[in-house]
């Protein structure tokens, strides 16, 4: 802890004369009585309240040294750390098309994917995790980082509506979704890299076939990942209509004999998740990957730390009032 401004607590000095003419002015008041005699005063017991009768002047010097602090300014200090941890960079592509909104997976795809993909990112502290969303086309929603609230809280905005609302082309551009994840992947400097792509369909749009995107990601030492979500045959679908939401059975149509070519050619494994717990099967396979130093830099913001002092100070001249009001009150 630092003070912002320090020079406030030479006001301490000023202490020493209060106290000072404080054990002056009691020795000048101590009432007395002339007696032949102390020694039939000797047994008698004090009266509890004798005990208080200093308590305002602590109190008053408590008060007045919290003042002074807060006059000071405490603050949390800046704090920067380098720390060096162990872990893998990885990259989450996830397929956010309208057709991910199909309720085979409960409550439905999208829904599922991201409530395991959160629990896995919980599961990696010490990992470099981004993710990278696609439809018709793809963008990074989140550069790697070890700072996972930020992802998470990234992540809970994903959804289909972006496609529902024009904001991206709907489809299914797999290429582009893996080639945007690789490009965050290929300067990392971690011996593990890996890319978890997650689709419900097949291939339809972009400029990057998946083929040739899983080959450039094999040149820079990425393994891939493929999750194929969607149970067999048809699937139950959320139609708006006039009347309300229809629900329509639809076509299960995954590309499985790409998806599979992607994770050979990549040394990586693809995964059928006809439920939630299935979808977690990736994550136990990417537990046994090799783990890399990582050099993290921390930053602790500094911030103001004088309520504490301000409280402490309020109390006691409370408690003072209270005191010369009730139990030490003099009566002339």
């Amino acid at each position: 802890m630092i003070f912002a401004n320090i020079e406030y607590l030479f006001l301490l000095l000023l202490l020493i004369p209060y106290i000072i003419w404080y054990i002056m002015k009691r020795k000048r008041i101590e009432p007395t009585m002339q007696v032949s005699t102390a020694r039939m005063y000797m047994k008698t017991p004090q009266s509890w309240r004798v005990w208080l009768l200093h308590a305002p002047f602590i109190l008053r010097i408590v008060t007045f040294v919290m003042i002074v602090l807060v006059l000071a300014r405490p603050q949390t200090t800046d704090n920067w750390q380098n720390t060096e941890i162990e872990g893998i960079d990885i990259m989450l592509a996830v397929d956010v098309s309208t057709s991910m909104l199909s309720e085979d997976l409960k409550p439905n795809r999208i829904e599922a994917a991201k409530q395991v993909a959160a629990e896995f990112v919980n599961g990696r502290p010490n990992d470099n995790i981004g993710l990278t969303i696609f439809a018709g086309e793809a963008f990074t929603q989140c550069p790697l980082t070890v700072d996972h609230n930020v992802l998470l809280n990234l992540f809970q905005s994903v959804g289909c509506e972006m496609v529902q609302r024009g904001m991206i082309e709907d489809g299914t551009a797999l290429g582009m979704g893996l080639a945007n994840a690789v490009s965050r992947l290929k300067d990392s400097k971690a011996k593990s890299k890996v890319v978890i792509i997650l689709t419900d369909g097949v291939n339809n749009r972009g400029d990057i076939s998946p083929l040739t995107a899983a080959e450039i990601a094999k040149q820079f030492g990425i393994r891939v990942y493929t999750i194929g979500v969607g149970t067999n045959g048809t699937a139950p679908y959320p139609m708006p209509t006039y009347g309300g939401v229809q629900y329509v059975q639809i076509p299960v149509e995954i590309d499985e004999q790409t998806m599979s070519q992607i994770a050979g050619i990549t040394n990586g494994n693809y995964f059928r998740a006809t439920s939630n717990s299935r979808l977690k099967d990736v994550y136990r396979e990417i537990d046994k990957l090799e783990k890399t130093k990582l050099n993290v830099k921390e930053f602790s913001k500094r911030e103001e730390a004088y309520e504490i002092y301000a409280v402490i100070a309020f109390i006691c001249i409370l408690l003072e009032v209270i005191l010369r009001n009730t139990v030490l009150k003099k009566i002339p």
